[in-house]
């Protein structure tokens, strides 16, 4: 049913846009954040408790999620004339575990057990309820 590509680290936009800075060894590159960097990303720690959820929607841009504690799930929909169906089985991310999403893909979030995350967004963050 999907019609998403999948994205990783090798795909997500959250890794491009890297530029080398003067005085620091070889080899190391950095993105810094927006919006003192239109070319940034918005980065967000993130506390979640358990049973607390996410209603489906999107985001402009590709985003990454770390799970540094706790354990969420997270469901795709398609937007059909019917309303959100869901898109795929449930993904279930554990501690220690990185989640990507393409921009403007429909998705929740449920939180199972308290969580500690990181989350990175390709440029500005925008939050779009997909609900209506």
């Amino acid at each position: 049913m999907s019609n998403h590509r999948e994205i990783n680290s090798q795909t997500s936009q959250v890794w491009s846009n890297h530029v080398s800075v003067p005085d620091t060894p070889a080899g190391f590159t950095v993105r810094t954040t927006y919006p003192t960097n239109p070319n940034g990303v918005e980065v967000m720690l993130e506390r979640w408790e358990a049973g607390s959820e996410e209603p489906p929607h999107s985001h402009p841009g590709d985003d990454m999620t770390i799970v540094v504690e706790g354990k969420m799930s997270i469901q795709f929909f398609t937007k059909t004339e019917n309303g959100l169906v869901p898109d795929g089985e449930k993904i279930i991310l554990n501690q220690g575990q990185t989640g990507y999403i393409q921009a403007n893909r429909i998705h929740d979030a449920k939180y199972l057990e308290d969580c500690k995350l990181v989350y990175v967004h390709d440029k500005a963050f925008g939050f779009v309820d997909e609900r209506s």
